[in-house]
């Protein structure tokens, strides 16, 4: 498909690995847990198995394009071999949060806390997608002037494809879902969930908002996103804590009293938790002055 394996570009600044496109032929580059420091999007070509993200279980088969942000915890499974291309690119190179009125993917194809973490596509969005990663490889290829501007533009046009995808999907969903009154009260919890996370963060909180008893919310909430109600106020919280982190020179107290969190080493405990690495690290390697681009 490609005319060779793999292509990288490196952060000339810093020596770090900016961008990563690669063809794979097998499962053994995801078979185990991954937390990687960049966004990372990976479209399955041939073969199916199961997605373990965030802890919840997915079964995907082939034309399946994923997308995982930062630190991201997931794996891939095999029921039968897998073939595909992964796209890897760091904040450094290219800021989900920065484009995010150009692309709108932060929130819709990353950091989607309401909605499975990939897309299937059909063979007409297939073939774009490849054709974009072929443009992508070609110009990886060749040292040409400003290369990095050209892969900019040529990611940004592959996300926005995406995230045009997912939001159609989502459209389909929901009308193939629709039921009526539960439709409607899980609209009702995102939209809590949204106006009231930086306050109320436990799940009898939004019982009480929405006149459900825990068990009923519970239920709903297990059955339409497949986490526990709990799971899913605190990713929302664990997002925007990385935003913050991303964007801002504000404190890790400050972040923590914003979100809610009066101890910040409580607040910190709770991200390492989620994330597997402190908020000064996250900081450190992903956060503020270090996503220009």
């Amino acid at each position: 498909m490609l005319s060779q394996s793999v292509y990288t570009l490196v952060n000339q600044q810093n020596g770090n690995l900016a961008f990563k496109l690669f063809e794979f032929d097998n499962n053994s580059y995801f078979d185990h847990i991954q937390r990687n420091n960049y966004f990372t999007l990976i479209l399955i070509t041939s073969g199916e198995g199961t997605a373990k993200v965030d802890f919840c279980d997915y079964s995907f088969k082939e034309n399946t394009l994923f997308a995982f942000y930062p630190y991201q915890p997931f794996m891939l499974s095999a029921k039968k071999p897998l073939m595909g291309i992964s796209i890897q690119f760091h904040h450094d190179f290219f800021c989900i949060y920065r484009h995010h009125q150009e692309i709108a993917a932060n929130g819709i194809l990353f950091n989607n806390i309401y909605q499975q973490p990939f897309v299937y596509l059909d063979e007409s969005c297939k073939n774009t997608i490849i054709h974009l990663i072929r443009e992508i490889a070609r110009e990886l290829k060749d040292e040409a002037f400003r290369k990095d501007e050209v892969l900019v533009s040529y990611l940004k046009i592959l996300l926005v494809m995406a995230t045009r995808i997912k939001l159609e999907q989502q459209s389909l969903q929901g009308a193939a879902k629709d039921k009526g009154k539960q439709q409607f009260m899980i609209q009702n919890l995102k939209n809590a969930i949204e106006d009231n996370f930086r306050v109320k963060h436990s799940a009898s909180d939004y019982a009480d908002l929405l006149n459900q008893t825990p068990a009923s919310l519970a239920r709903i909430t297990k059955n339409h996103f497949n986490k526990t109600l709990s799971d899913l106020i605190t990713e929302r919280i664990i997002v925007e804590a990385k935003r913050e982190l991303y964007l801002t020179d504000k404190t890790i107290k400050e972040i923590a009293y914003e979100l809610g969190y009066e101890d910040e080493y409580y607040f910190s405990r709770l991200f390492k938790n989620k994330t597997d690495i402190s908020p000064q690290i996250y900081r450190n390697t992903i956060g503020f002055n270090r996503g220009e681009s």
